[in-house]
């Protein structure tokens, strides 16, 4: 009895803390900023079926117009973007909101992605990720931003 007791303690603790992230989740707003309509549809898609709420932009004068109008926990924006980069973009988003979380993601270009990346690091304490990468490293990644446990 004390083992069946036990099993179900376990079980309703997990599915306590998944509903508690689950809440955690649906209460964080995310900006990506890519100007790769593909990259931008599957970080939207992937983000709003783990929960959060999600916004996009093309490019970093537009996320910096939405970055007006809402309250992000969290920004993922590309490196290297035409009309304005990731790196002018998170310049700009350090000066003017300096605990803003971001998370700066590149394929490179001219330069290899992780100079550009290197370059960001060097911004604040902005997490990395390289493209192409995998959905569990970009999902640990949003989550150790925001706080959330896993």
């Amino acid at each position: 009895m004390a083992d069946k007791m036990s099993l179900q303690g376990d079980f309703f603790s997990q599915e306590h803390v998944k509903l508690t992230n689950a809440r955690r989740k649906s209460l964080k707003r995310i900006l990506v900023v890519d100007d790769e309509e593909q990259i931008r549809s599957m970080l939207s898609q992937m983000l709003t079926h783990e929960g959060y709420e999600v916004h996009v932009a093309e490019n970093g004068e537009e996320g910096m117009r939405l970055v007006g109008r809402y309250a992000f926990d969290l920004i993922i924006t590309d490196m290297i973007m035409p009309v304005k980069d990731g790196l002018k973009f998170i310049m700009e988003l350090v000066r003017d909101y300096p605990d803003m979380k971001i998370l700066a993601i590149s394929g490179g270009g001219a330069i290899k992605a992780e100079r550009y990346l290197t370059m960001a690091g060097y911004l604040g304490d902005i997490a990395t990720l390289e493209k192409p990468f995998k959905r569990e490293a970009i999902l640990a990644l949003v989550e150790q931003q925001l706080g959330i446990a896993s």
